[in-house]
């Protein structure tokens, strides 16, 4: 058998076991076993298979991921998210579409301690989506939003898709977190305005009913001032009523706003320690990356010892225990992909894939910019199938060498990358975003993927603004010294 049909095989075979649902680190190594059994022999099939699990994890540099999860889950259940939350819907109450853009701020928020999108947007969902019912947002932006909201903590540091890419590749860890900030928040602002333009043209309760805390069970508010009917607690709207006279009439019977001096800032002041830390502590050159992961961790185990200081030792340990399990699930996943894509790495490069894929495309007429180009849109029908680590771990190997070879930066690569996988996150079959909110929030996954689509045009359209802007991205890691 050549080459080019074991490896035609090889990938055939992957997605064969990825449709059958086998685990993805599975997947991964059974496939690359395989191929390399069919080019060597399984002498060095059984060495690798010894070697890789070690030679893999060992790596000092990668102490900075479960460290990173961990400082996550403690701020979750330091109820970091639920503060910020209740703080930017303060803010925001008078916007039209306050509670959506209260939403996408809590979550941008709380990826830059999170680093996580997953916990991102489940956390999120369970505190957003239901006050977004009653407000009168439909079931399919409500979830759409926090889904999407929720990639956030893919791109916001200190996001782990970043400082995986900068391990796969070699680049800097703390360029990689500085280059996330500005393309983090102008997908954060996107949202905002396009929820600012949605619900302006939405004929139902929006501004008023953020404006307060509608209390668990509510059913209905009544809008007697104009005797013309009520607005339900699923905020469908009479629609007699322009949307504006609805949200006076409900702010005129809703009850007070939360005041400003009895608002959780200890949450805004706890997320701005913890971002000071990370992103601080490393360009002022107190700490490496991996130490500011560990002293961000510790940070934030304080934090949670202190929101739970009045509740005694025992729920302050159930606390610690539940974060160390997830931290200890979330970290085993992470690193059996690594692992397992491992072997499938090793099969490429014994078979030449990158270096036969950059000659022939270096070898083309074509400019490198428009090859690039056709090499990242790939990305997004494999988001559409694979899990979003499991495309960072196969493709950047393939990429990244064809990049540089063409003399694109590898920073700006990385954000590109780590933008079309956010979108995948909320695409289907696999749109792994989507079903955390759906199973959060007890929506219909149908519902949210409805919903998504005007936001993935709205990823799209940044995508090509980095591509053909990369001083977007390059400019903050331009002015950091490490």
């Amino acid at each position: 058998m050549t080459t080019g049909f074991i490896v035609a095989l090889v990938i055939a075979l992957l997605i064969v076991l990825l449709a059958i649902r086998t685990p993805v680190w599975l997947s991964l190594a059974s496939s690359g076993a395989v191929g390399l059994f069919l080019l060597r022999d399984e002498v060095f099939v059984t060495r690798t298979l010894a070697s890789a699990p070690f030679e893999q994890t060992s790596s000092f540099s990668l102490t900075i991921i479960p460290m990173f999860i961990l400082m996550g889950i403690f701020a979750v259940k330091a109820r970091i998210a639920g503060q910020v939350f209740e703080i930017a819907r303060r803010v925001f109450v008078r916007f039209p579409g306050g509670l959506g853009i209260s939403t996408v701020a809590a979550c941008a928020g709380f990826a830059a301690v999170s680093g996580s999108s997953i916990g991102t947007a489940a956390t999120m969902s369970r505190l957003s989506i239901g006050e977004m019912r009653k407000a009168g947002y439909p079931a399919s932006l409500a979830g759409a939003l926090v889904a999407m909201a929720g990639t956030l903590g893919a791109m916001i540091p200190p996001s782990v898709f970043l400082v995986l890419y900068a391990i796969l590749s070699g680049e800097s860890i703390a360029q990689m977190l500085a280059a996330g900030i500005v393309p983090g928040v102008l997908s954060a602002l996107a949202y905002m305005v396009y929820i600012l333009v949605r619900t302006r043209r939405m004929q139902t309760v929006t501004a008023g009913a953020t404006a307060t805390r509608v209390p668990a069970g509510a059913g209905a508010v009544t809008g007697s001032g104009t005797g013309t009917g009520t607005t339900t607690g699923t905020g469908a709207g009479t629609g007699s009523l322009p949307a504006e006279l609805e949200a006076a009439a409900a702010q005129r019977h809703a009850p007070a706003r939360v005041p400003w001096g009895e608002l959780p800032y200890r949450g805004l002041v706890r997320l701005a320690i913890l971002f000071a830390i990370i992103m601080g502590g490393i360009y002022s050159g107190i700490f490496t990356p991996t130490e500011s992961a560990a002293i961000g961790a510790l940070a934030a185990a304080l934090m949670l010892i202190l929101e739970f200081r009045r509740d005694g030792i025992r729920t302050m340990a159930r606390q610690f225990v539940d974060a160390l399990k997830e931290t200890a699930q979330t970290t085993s996943m992470v690193f059996a992909i690594i692992i397992g894509s491992a072997v499938l790495s090793l099969f490429f490069v014994v078979a030449r894939v990158p270096q036969t894929l950059s000659g022939a495309l270096t070898g083309t007429d074509l400019p490198g910019w428009v090859i690039l180009a056709g090499l990242l849109l790939l990305l997004i029908p494999m988001g559409m199938a694979l899990e979003s680590i499991s495309i960072m771990v196969i493709t950047v190997p393939l990429i990244y060498p064809v990049a540089t070879e063409f003399g694109f930066d590898g920073v700006w690569l990385g954000i590109l990358i780590v933008k079309l996988i956010e979108i995948g996150m909320v695409t289907p079959p696999v749109g792994i975003n989507v079903f955390v909110v759906a199973g959060t929030s007890g929506l219909r996954s149908s519902e949210v993927f409805r919903g998504v689509w005007p936001f993935v045009l709205i990823e799209l359209v940044l995508v090509v603004l980095l591509f053909a802007v990369p001083d977007i991205a390059l400019w903050l890691p331009s002015l950091a010294v490490e």
